[in-house]
């Protein structure tokens, strides 16, 4: 299985790439995140250009199933956070996966 990639592996790509301070490309990476949290929170959509995009969408209040017991409960009205990819990132995603002989899935 493959590594996740984390804020610290982000600052440190930056780090590499900019020649800023490895201080400096924690706050910039924090500052991103923060500003699409603060922009989600606000109910606004961001789109990243060649990335994709984060938007909010609410789901109405309907009955599901418990698989156990099979008893009917109702499932509270809820906003979800949703993300689709650009096609740009998913061309170069299934190109990349493919190179490696990975079918990717739905």
């Amino acid at each position: 299985m493959s590594k996740t990639l984390t804020r610290a592996d982000l600052s440190n790509s930056l780090y590499k790439q900019i020649g800023l301070s490895l201080q400096e490309c924690n706050m910039l990476v924090d500052a991103v995140i923060e500003e699409i949290c603060t922009s989600l929170e606000q109910d606004r959509t961001v789109k990243l250009s060649s990335f994709g995009t984060f938007s909010l969408r609410k789901k109405k209040q309907r009955m599901g199933r418990n698989p156990k017991t099979g008893v009917e409960v109702p499932i509270t009205s809820r906003t979800v956070l949703s993300f689709n990819a650009s096609n740009l990132l998913k061309s170069k995603v299934n190109s990349a996966l493919n190179g490696k002989g990975v079918t990717p899935t739905a």
